[in-house]
C-alpha cells in the first residue's frame, strides 16, 4: 500500500476504533494516562505495519498491539505502578499484568460504555464532562478540544488533567453503572452529546455558523450510545433529534455561507435518509418511554414531514412542546413553546406568550427571546420595538453568520 492509503486506513481506524481500543486498554491498565500512551503507540506501529496490507479487523489488531505494550510496560513498572492511584475496576487484585495477559483476547461489548460513564460521572464537573469525552471518548488531541472551546492550549491541557486526577483519587469506578445508578449516568452522557452538537449546530463566537466536526462527533457518540444501549428509549430520541437536526444542515446557509431561517430553507436539500431513519427512532423512543430527547425528536419530525413553509402542523408542534413542558420544564422550552404558539395563532398571539419570559432571569442574556420578539414586533407592524428588539438580540449573538442574518433583518425593517 502506498504512504497515503496507510495514512487514509489508519485515520479511518483511528475515527471508527479509538474509543473501543482504548476503553479495552483501560480496563486491564486501569490507569488513563498510561493507556493513551500505549494506543498512540499502536497507531504510530500502524503506520509502518499496515504498509503490507489492512488487517481484517482493524479495532482488534489495534487493541491486541495496545494491550502487549501495556504489559511490558506493567511488567518493567510494577513496583511504581502499585504505588499509584488506580481507577477502580472489576478485575481481581491480583499483579496487574497477569489480569492484562488473561484479558489480552476478551471481548468485552461493554467496555466503550465503561469509559463514557467514567468521562461522564456526575463528580466531575460539565466542562470536564465533554472535554474528558472529546478526548478519551473521540480521540482529539488536546489541542483540538481547546480549539473547539476556544481556550488556550496550556488551560485545557490543564483541565484534562485535573479531571484525570480526580478520577483516580476520587476512586471512581471504572465499570458500568449498576442498576440502580445507570439511568442517571446514562443522562449525564446525553447531556454532554447534546451539548456537544449544539456548539457546533450553532458554534458560538465563530464566524461558521456550523462545526461540523462537532456536529458529526456528537452523531457519533449518539450512535455509540445506540449499538450500547438499543433498548434505551432516550437513547433513541437522542440519536433522533441529532439526525433530524442534521438533515437539514446542508440548506441551513446559502453557497456563500449566509444563514437560510427554516421558513426560506430549500427543503429538496435536506437529506431523506437521515429523515427516514430519525422518524423511525422517533416512533420507537415515543412508543418505548416518552423522554425529554423524543419529545424533541418529535417535533423536528413535525417539520421534516412538512414539504413547505405553509404546510407544518403548528398546532402539532405547540401540543408537543405542551407535553415537553410537563416532562422537562426549562425557561428554553417555555420559549419554544411561544414561539410555536405565534406560528400556529399569529403574531400578536405569540408576542402575548413571550412577554412573561422578558422577567425569566435564566433568559436574561438569551439572544433567541430579543429576536423571536423582533420577528412578532415586526410583523404587527411595531416597527420602532422591532428595531429595539433586533439590536438587543444583535448584541447577544455569538455567531457571527447569525449576527449578519439579523442585521439583515433589521435593515429589511420599513423606515420610520
Amino acid at each position: 500500500m502506498t504512504a497515503a492509503a496507510v495514512s487514509a486506513a489508519v485515520a479511518h481506524a483511528h475515527r471508527r476504533e479509538w474509543a473501543f481500543v482504548l476503553a479495552a486498554t483501560v480496563r486491564v491498565t486501569r490507569d488513563l494516562d498510561l493507556a493513551e500512551e500505549c494506543v498512540q503507540d499502536a497507531y504510530a506501529q500502524a503506520l509502518t505495519s499496515w504498509a503490507a496490507g489492512v488487517p481484517d479487523r482493524p479495532g482488534a489488531w489495534l487493541t491486541t498491539v495496545a494491550r502487549n505494550r501495556a504489559l511490558d510496560l506493567l511488567r518493567r513498572q510494577a513496583t511504581m505502578t502499585r504505588a499509584l492511584p488506580l481507577l477502580i475496576s472489576d478485575e481481581p487484585t491480583d499483579d496487574i499484568a497477569d489480569t492484562v495477559a488473561r484479558n489480552l483476547d476478551e471481548a468485552i461489548p461493554d467496555d466503550r460504555l465503561r469509559l463514557i460513564t467514567t468521562c461522564c460521572h456526575p463528580a466531575l464537573a460539565r466542562e470536564a464532562q465533554v472535554a474528558l469525552t472529546l478526548r478519551l471518548v473521540c480521540g482529539l488531541t488536546t489541542g483540538e478540544v481547546a480549539r473547539a472551546f476556544l481556550v488556550p492550549e496550556p488551560t485545557m491541557a490543564a483541565r484534562i488533567t485535573r479531571a484525570k486526577k480526580k478520577i483516580a483519587a476520587a476512586r471512581i469506578p471504572y465499570r458500568v453503572p449498576g442498576p440502580a445508578d445507570l439511568p442517571e449516568r446514562v443522562e449525564s452522557v446525553l447531556t454532554v452529546v447534546h451539548l456537544l452538537y449544539t456548539s457546533g449546530h450553532t458554534a458560538p463566537y465563530h464566524t461558521d455558523l456550523i462545526r461540523q466536526d462537532l456536529t458529526e462527533r456528537a452523531v457519533d457518540l449518539a450512535r455509540m450510545m445506540r449499538a450500547l444501549l438499543p433498548e434505551n428509549a432516550s437513547v433513541a430520541g437522542l440519536l433522533a433529534l441529532l439526525l433530524l437536526s442534521e438533515s437539514r444542515r446542508d440548506a441551513r446557509t446559502d453557497t456563500a455561507g449566509n444563514m437560510v431561517a427554516l421558513s426560506d430553507q430549500d427543503r429538496d436539500r435536506w437529506d431523506r435518509d437521515r429523515i427516514t431513519e430519525g422518524i423511525a427512532l422517533v416512533r420507537e423512543s415515543l412508543g418505548r418511554n416518552p423522554s425529554r430527547y423524543g419529545l424533541e425528536a418529535a417535533i423536528a419530525a413535525v417539520h421534516a414531514e412538512s414539504r413547505t413553509w405553509a404546510d407544518t402542523d403548528w398546532t402539532e408542534i405547540v401540543g408537543l412542546y405542551d407535553v415537553l413542558g410537563q416532562l422537562w420544564p426549562s425557561p428554553v422550552v417555555t420559549l419554544n413553546h411561544a414561539v410555536a404558539v405565534g406560528f400556529a395563532e399569529g403574531d400578536a398571539a405569540g408576542l402575548a406568550a413571550l412577554e412573561p419570559l422578558t422577567a425569566e432571569p435564566q433568559l436574561a442574556g438569551y439572544g433567541y427571546l430579543a429576536a423571536a420578539r423582533a420577528n412578532f414586533l415586526a410583523g404587527l407592524g411595531r416597527t420602532a420595538e422591532a428595531r429595539i428588539a433586533y439590536n438587543e438580540a444583535i448584541l447577544l449573538t455569538g455567531n457571527d453568520v447569525e449576527r449578519a442574518f439579523l442585521t439583515a433583518r433589521l435593515a429589511a425593517l420599513d423606515p420610520e
